[in-house]
């Protein structure tokens, strides 16, 4: 059985449904030239408009998964990830702070008191919390901090104190399996494109709250992307 939807009725639902609280007047239809031209005028616009902006809406699709194992890994990927993006979040914003801070110190001496000073705030803000996450939690934060930052834990850490301490703590860290220069790449790596869609899906559920990442991810192009690569192994 075959349906036919009249197109103005389907135009005029979606206006009624996208312009909330808006009076929307009826169609005005001039006369061109001998064609005809429809507008719809929305109160608070004094503008005829040929057209309703909506905004973009992605349908994310149903969870899918080729066995129990893939299911079982994914909602463990997913636990750990919710625990530690706000990690990386505060982070981010601590560090913004402290930049714009810094652009209006002028002397070389109290920009050097400021930042050791918040290095400390960080670090005791930090540092308990962190030594209760386990190797894969901590690998975890390292891509989230790169996603948000846009710098690699251990450019930070250089940044922040010395390429010696950097280095002994990216030393360290290989002890536990964990690299401080792991970069957040989910168009490459499976894994960080899991830990996106994660996000995303948490985004939506506001089970974690959205920040954007230091450099643009297209969540539709990394999911079609990988779609097309799972379905080719």
């Amino acid at each position: 059985m075959k349906f036919s939807i009249n197109m103005n009725s389907l135009g005029l639902l979606l206006i009624s449904a996208t312009v909330l609280g808006q009076e929307i007047n009826p169609l005005v239809e001039v006369k061109n030239d001998s064609t005809y031209s429809f507008y719809y005028i929305i109160e608070g616009d004094t503008i005829p408009r040929e057209f309703i902006d909506l905004e973009e809406v992605i349908l994310l699709n149903k969870l899918e998964f080729n066995s129990k194992a893939d299911r079982r890994r994914y909602l463990i990927l997913r636990r750990k990830t919710r625990k530690v993006y706000p990690y990386a979040k505060l982070a981010s914003e601590r560090l913004t702070t402290m930049t714009e801070r810094l652009k209006t110190i002028k002397k070389r001496r109290i920009r050097k008191k400021y930042t050791k000073r918040v290095q400390k705030y960080i670090e005791g803000e930090f540092s308990e919390r962190l030594k209760k996450l386990t190797r894969t939690e901590g690998q975890i934060l390292v891509k989230l901090i790169h996603r948000q930052t846009g710098r690699t834990a251990f450019a930070l850490v250089k940044e922040l104190r010395t390429g010696w301490r950097a280095f002994w703590y990216n030393t360290t860290a290989k002890m536990f399996d964990i690299s401080l220069k792991e970069e957040y790449q989910p168009f490459d790596v499976k894994e960080d494109y899991l830990i996106e869609d994660v996000l995303e899906r948490s985004f939506r559920s506001n089970l974690l709250e959205r920040q954007e990442p230091a450099f643009e991810i297209d969540y539709l192009n990394l999911t079609i992307h990988w779609n097309a690569k799972m379905s080719g192994e």
